[in-house]
């Protein structure tokens, strides 16, 4: 299966779920979310479809640095203004997304 990974470099679950899906056998295409940016349209269809609450790690780095007037930001600029607060890995496979390396996304892998 073709997996589409939209990952950072640095991040300890993005090189989990890396290194679990091609040990799998999936054909892998890496995004690194600094380095090769996100398209807008991508962002915006994965806050349609699993909401601001699962799609921002409100958790990050990135975060934790932001002022309350930059946090109250529409999501969607959000993102585009800061693409490492988006919560990783968020994998896009066979038409669906799914954001995190937790037990349910391995399981959608048959890991």
């Amino acid at each position: 299966m073709n997996v589409t990974i939209y990952a950072l470099k640095s991040c300890d679950s993005c090189k989990k779920a890396i290194k679990a899906l091609a040990a799998a056998g999936h054909q892998l295409e890496i995004i690194d979310v600094r380095a090769d940016g996100v398209p807008e349209a991508r962002f915006a269809e994965w806050l349609a479809m699993h909401g601001a609450e699962i799609v921002i790690n409100r958790k990050s780095t990135t975060w934790r640095g932001l002022d309350e007037v930059e946090r109250s930001a529409e999501p969607l600029a959000l993102l585009q203004a800061h693409p490492t607060l988006l919560k990783r890995p968020v994998i896009v496979a066979d038409g669906n997304s799914h954001v995190g390396w937790n037990k349910s996304v391995q399981a959608q892998f048959g890991l």
